[in-house]
């Protein structure tokens, strides 16, 4: 499956107060602690770039960062931040150990379950051994849409570690919590951190 309609159509109307939105301090450290693992000029691809915030946040500290998203507009916007940025979906993965990392933050979250194994195998594959991957997704279960109308599926912490797993990457910490988001809600989530087995 492509993108949804529906959520694309959403982020259109909201590109601008979406790209307003500062960073909270849990995920300015979330990415700091990621790209402590890296080595300096580490490829990294960040699918699901939105308008750019964190794959700019890499470039400034010498990563070599290519930005995907599946909304022209967001690709506008990181464009205009100098980011190597492209209008690509998680089905156009096809690359093979191309990067050293991934960064991948609410972003999944906007396919149907059914895919999630597809796209994690594909994100392990396009890792070179001992890659890194940062998913950031919203906890629950089944699927639906928020007040927005933005298409949501959600994971249960064992889901996750299972689909890692079977993708042959190795969960190394994650860290539940809280936050609100575009749609105001205040929804619980998981960020998890593997590594691609040698």
């Amino acid at each position: 499956m492509n993108a949804d309609r529906e959520t694309l159509a959403v982020y259109a109307a909201e590109a601008g107060r979406y790209a307003a939105m500062a960073p909270t301090d849990g995920e300015t450290a979330a990415l700091d602690a990621f790209l402590g693992r890296l080595a300096p000029g580490a490829r990294i691809l960040d699918i699901g770039c939105g308008p750019g915030t964190h794959a700019r946040a890499m470039q400034e500290k010498g990563f070599a960062v290519s930005a995907w998203d599946a909304s022209p507009d967001f690709v506008e916007m990181a464009r205009a931040k100098g980011l190597d940025a492209h209008l690509r979906t998680f089905v156009s993965l096809t690359e093979t150990e191309a990067f050293d990392a991934i960064w991948c933050s609410f972003s999944l979250l906007h396919t149907p379950k059914a895919e999630h194994p597809v796209h994690i195998a594909a994100m392990a594959k396009a890792l070179v051994p001992g890659g890194w991957l940062f998913l950031g997704l919203k906890l629950g279960e089944g699927e639906g849409r928020d007040a927005l109308g933005r298409f949501y599926s959600y994971v249960t912490r064992a889901e996750l570690q299972a689909l890692l797993t079977e993708a042959g990457m190795t969960p190394t910490d994650a860290t539940e919590g809280a936050g609100k988001g575009l749609a105001g809600t205040v929804d619980p989530f998981i960020l998890m951190t593997s590594r691609r087995d040698a």
